[in-house]
């Protein structure tokens, strides 16, 4: 069985979020799919079926199954575009239907994915205080310009704007704890943002629900941010640059792009680099 490891939006040639890459003509069973996520240890890997003009995909934790991967569909794209070409490729997911770019410049991967619609609401309050408690914040610790949300860009997130760097580098919390309550409110990861500049933001990702402390590249989460700054009104003129994993020693950097209309797709793309 021939698995691609692929690491997505990278840092040139370093960094970036590994993802394994299964491409074949059938999908192996859902329990051995499962394993074989399990045994690669990364986040996710994606298995991907062609029908006709259209690819299936389909997102394994090392836990269980995830409705849409951001870095895992980036690295599928280079994946395609490395066996097909250059081009765009319809995706068909659990829950949405989407399309990736893949791109090959010279020595170098690239891709874009364009994520499913994206919503946002307000995060009640039981949860904020249950959230600010297993991470260790105050509510001084937040951003009041980035109020607290449930984001959606094919899967749902809690995102906490933080005011300062430090804030955001000293993120811990109990894995165990975590996970547990992660999947009884039905969130795949929590998303802390700090804003360095209105289109520059740094990023950690805790993705307890899949059995992994923290995620260097969120494909996902970014898509389902970038919505929700449309949804505030945020100055982000169209585009934002997100750095992510910087404390974990895996620098990543994903860019989205924003358009006008609400609810619609948004543009994530970033580099991507081939792991030995």
């Amino acid at each position: 069985m021939s698995i691609l490891k692929i690491a997505a939006f990278s840092d040139g040639e370093v960094g970036g979020n590994p993802a394994g890459v299964h491409i074949s003509e059938h999908f192996p069973s859902d329990s051995e799919m499962q394993k074989i996520a399990a045994e690669l240890g990364f986040s996710e890997t994606v298995f991907a079926v062609r029908l006709g003009d259209t690819w299936r995909a389909r997102y394994f934790s090392p836990e269980s199954e995830v409705p849409f991967c951001g870095h895992a569909t980036i690295a599928l794209g280079a994946a395609l575009a490395m066996q097909h070409g250059d081009g765009v490729f319809p995706l068909q997911l659990n829950q949405a239907n989407i399309t990736v770019e893949g791109r090959r410049q010279a020595a170098s991967l690239s891709a874009a994915l364009q994520s499913p619609p994206t919503r946002s609401a307000a995060a009640p309050t039981q949860l904020l205080t249950e959230a600010l408690a297993l991470f260790g914040y105050r509510d001084a610790d937040l951003d009041p310009r980035i109020p607290p949300a449930r984001i959606h860009g094919g899967a749902d997130h809690l995102v906490l704007a933080l005011t300062s760097r430090q804030a955001l580098r000293a993120m811990h919390y109990d894995l165990s704890v975590g996970r547990a309550w992660m999947l009884r409110e039905n969130l795949v990861t929590i998303l802390f943002v700090f804003c360095e500049r209105n289109q520059l933001f740094h990023t950690r990702n805790a993705f307890a629900s899949g059995g992994v402390l923290e995620d260097p590249a969120t494909g996902a989460a970014s898509a389902a941010f970038a919505g929700y700054l449309r949804d505030l009104a945020w100055p982000h003129a169209g585009r934002i640059d997100i750095v992510q994993g910087e404390d974990m020693g895996m620098r990543s950097l994903i860019s989205a792009e924003i358009d006008a209309v609400p609810g619609s797709s948004v543009r994530v793309s970033g580099t991507a680099r081939l792991m030995a």
